[in-house]
């Protein structure tokens, strides 16, 4: 691999090229956050429940579906707080307790059919938005980019894990 193709802007080094990726994710935390705030109150959620979704969804997407408690961890709120508000995703039909196929007496929250079909109208467009935004780009590209994301991710639950108070699961 050549210079150019390894770094497209040869006028950034290394460090540079970390602090423009530093940038470009509190861009994307930025936006990201208010599509998740419109989405909320859209769908006449709180802060809160949209929060819960997120977690839901990475839980359910990394393979490791969330226990109730698990969820009031990763929110950093009281099991009763996080009881109150399971109870009304699931009023709203956004969430359903699911019991573990091995061990009955514990149960996880999932998504509803009604759930996924609501986050799909919204965020369909996204998606679509998205893939068109990657088209041209090259698959091994994406899968540098995957690389760097899966990091940077296990970087943030690390250093979550070390704040006081924040003792890792």
């Amino acid at each position: 691999m050549d210079e150019d193709t390894a770094n497209p802007d040869p006028a950034l080094d290394r460090p540079g090229l970390e602090t423009e990726i530093a940038r470009d994710l509190r861009a994307l935390t930025a936006i990201s956050e208010q599509i998740g705030h419109v989405f909320a109150r859209s769908n006449s959620l709180r802060p809160n429940d949209f929060r819960a979704l997120m977690h839901v969804a990475t839980a359910d997407a990394e393979g490791t579906p969330l226990t109730a408690g698990r969820l009031s961890k990763l929110m950093g709120v009281s099991a009763p707080a996080v009881t109150y508000l399971v109870e009304r995703m699931i009023e709203s039909g956004h969430l359903e307790r699911v019991p573990d196929a091995t061990d009955r007496r514990r149960v996880h929250l999932g998504y509803t059919d009604h759930g996924m079909s609501v986050a799909a109208g919204f965020f369909g467009p996204l998606s679509a938005r998205t893939r068109a935004a990657l088209a041209d780009l090259p698959d091994a590209d994406l899968a540098a980019a995957h690389r760097v994301f899966v990091g940077i991710t296990a970087a943030l639950r690390d250093f979550y894990g070390e704040l006081p108070g924040e003792a890792a699961d």
